[in-house]
């Protein structure tokens, strides 16, 4: 917890002014007051005793239990003015009294005072009781605190939120284009509300649900679903809350939540990202870390052991369930696994009337065509999608969204932040150029994607960008396509190359190069779409899983390695050819499609294939099909 400086300060000061007056008192109250002197203050226990032996000294008065006289004594050197001094005595000097008896000096010995012992105590104990008072509101002011200090004793207890009837505000018919997992989880407030349908034909309460799927396609909302369908009692909880630095907090806290849970059975226990603590136990150098292995044991013993879990429903969601231990995932612990993955064209036009239902949009919007813009958009992405639509109506002072801020928050989402526009110069003509090329390989491709959109408007680091949609929802691809977006790919460069000449190549084509290169070594590696035959030289596991794939292994030798490379070149160098034939042969289509791009800056699709049409013949591609 942060203490503010102002906190510190409004302790600190009243100490230090407490314990400087309390300083002072004591030095006074100890010492005698000397402001009387005269010439000099102090006289050294020699010349005091010189003084003695000549009768100068009328007076002494002792203090400090003998150590400390004050006597008066006249010199002669002055007038035989009386002088008040300071003498320091010697402790073991008990003659001294006898001597002033014998030379008839008026003495007095003082009594120590004992204001200054009791000033001197509450000086050593002023600061260790206004220590103890601050750190004693310090720690009432965090009781109140989650996590402070005053919480010491309940650091092993979990932190799951605890709710007996969540009210999150979503409900079934707020998540939409994941039915599968709907259904699935669906069947599980069934089990909850009405066991006895189930129980009746022997069927068992499942234990656990995985939820599993890129990031954005709606886990934690399924999960929200629930709690809100279920009506039992509902615990939530990150995976990443069970560990801690500390060997044995996290299975504490997991025999806590379990604990609780067995309370309020039957009830339904989420955690969320639950591959911080379930990951695979000894994968690490070294053995791995010995706290989580610690939870994630204790969480397996919880789940299905030896005393088991009747009413409880565990529910997790993970991005990442090839690194989940093979204990968690089997059937007892986590009995069914529902893949939530990234919604088709369906399920893209359900997301978006539910986003769609507290925005305006203008009659001209239609659904459909934004979910077939957009292919490989989750939930998240379609609702963030509509937001910033929403925000550029806004700025633009409309009263309802129209197609080209949908078209517009499509370009920013994908591609970024619009940038200023290209000033006319030769750098503008040359990208204008490449991005033409991209697109004219693509209308004349049978197997490649319509063009979209073509356009000189630089967004994020790309000075221009050529779009194209989909013709299907594409689940496999064909050899044919694979080769044709290549050929794409590669046309911005051609255009370089065949209008300008080797010297004139830019930079521009490094992005496409790379996607090149990964599309052609895997035609060759992975899908056996090369000379070398139906092989799978490569598996898809893209990362090293520390400790179990700790160095990566070659699955093939010297040899293979040199025919891949040599396939992989053969392809592009087939496509890059192929790709400047096509700007040779279309030269003067080209120069007029450069031209209107540089006055326009943006060119639609169906104009662009118009265009084309009149100098070369545009083969027929897929239509749409209509959702149903």
């Amino acid at each position: 917890m942060k203490i503010s400086w102002r906190i510190l300060l409004l302790w600190t000061l009243p100490a230090l002014v407490i314990g400087f007056f309390v300083w002072q008192g004591a030095f006074s109250a100890g010492v005698p007051n000397m402001s009387q002197n005269t010439a000099s203050t102090r006289m050294s226990y020699g010349r005091f005793l010189e003084y003695l032996d000549a009768d100068r000294i009328t007076s002494v008065d002792l203090f400090e239990g003998g150590r400390t006289a004050i006597v008066q004594a006249t010199d002669p050197e002055l007038d035989n003015r009386v002088q008040r001094l300071r003498v320091d005595l010697p402790g073991n000097a008990p003659e001294l009294i006898s001597r002033l008896r014998e030379e008839n000096v008026n003495f007095d010995i003082h009594p120590p005072s004992t204001n200054g012992a009791i000033w001197g105590l509450l000086g050593n104990l002023i600061f260790p009781v206004l220590l103890i008072v601050g750190l004693f509101f310090l720690f009432r002011r965090s009781n109140n605190l989650p996590g402070g200090p005053g919480q010491a004793m309940n650091f092993g207890k979990s932190r799951a939120r605890f709710s007996m009837e969540a009210k999150t505000g979503v409900m079934f018919d707020d998540v939409a284009g994941i039915e599968e997992a709907k259904e699935e989880l669906q069947e599980v407030v069934t089990f909850l509300k009405k066991p006895e349908r189930f129980t009746a034909v022997g069927a068992r309460i499942p234990k656990g649900v995985l939820l599993v799927g890129p990031p954005g396609t709606g886990k934690t909302l399924l999960a929200k679903a629930i709690a809100g369908e279920a009506g039992v009692p509902f615990f939530s909880i990150s995976g990443s809350e069970f560990v801690e630095m500390f060997v044995g907090v996290g299975a504490s806290r997991v025999r806590d939540l379990f604990k609780k849970a067995k309370e309020n059975a039957p009830c339904i226990i989420f955690i969320d990202e639950i591959d911080a603590v379930g990951r695979q136990r000894g994968a690490g150098i070294g053995g791995g870390n010995d706290e989580r292995e610690q939870t994630l044991n204790q969480l397996l013993t919880e789940m299905d052991g030896f005393e088991g879990n009747t009413g409880i429903i565990i529910i997790a969601a993970t991005n990442r369930p090839d690194v989940l231990d093979s204990a968690l995932l089997r059937p007892g612990r986590f009995d069914r696994q529902v893949t939530v993955d990234s919604p088709d064209i369906k399920g893209r036009l359900e997301i978006l009337n539910v986003h769609a239902r507290n925005k305006k949009l203008a009659d001209e919007i239609s659904l459909e065509a934004i979910a077939r813009r957009t292919p490989g958009f989750t939930g998240a992405d379609l609702a963030n999608l509509l937001n910033e639509a929403a925000i550029l109506t806004a700025r633009r002072r409309k009263e309802a969204m129209t197609m080209v801020e949908i078209d517009d928050a499509i370009d920013r989402v994908i591609a970024g932040m619009e940038g200023t526009p290209l000033v006319d110069s030769k750098s503008k003509r040359l990208i204008a150029y490449h991005e033409v090329g991209h697109a004219l390989v693509g209308t004349l491709l049978k197997e490649h994607d319509p063009v979209q959109k073509v356009t000189l408007i630089p967004r994020g680091q790309a000075q221009g960008l050529t779009w194209f949609m989909p013709m299907e929802e594409q689940g496999l691809i064909t050899k044919s396509q694979l080769m044709a977006r290549i050929t794409g790919a590669l046309g911005g460069r051609a255009a370089e190359q065949v209008i300008f000449g080797d010297a004139e190549v830019t930079t521009g084509a490094g992005n496409d190069l790379q996607q090149v290169t990964g599309m052609a070594r895997q035609m060759v590696t992975r899908f056996g779409m090369s000379d070398l035959g139906p092989l799978s030289l490569e598996t898809q596991q893209g990362e090293v899983f520390l400790g179990r794939d700790w160095m990566t292994r070659s699955e093939y030798s010297e040899e293979i390695a040199s025919r891949i490379d040599a396939q992989v070149r053969a392809i592009v160098e087939h496509c890059y050819q192929k790709a400047c034939q096509m700007m040779r042969d279309n030269r003067a289509v080209i120069d007029r499609l450069v031209d209107l791009l540089i006055e326009k800056e943006s060119i639609d699709g169906d104009e662009f294939r118009q265009l084309v049409a009149e100098y070369a013949e545009v083969p027929e591609k897929e239509r749409y099909v209509p959702i149903i």
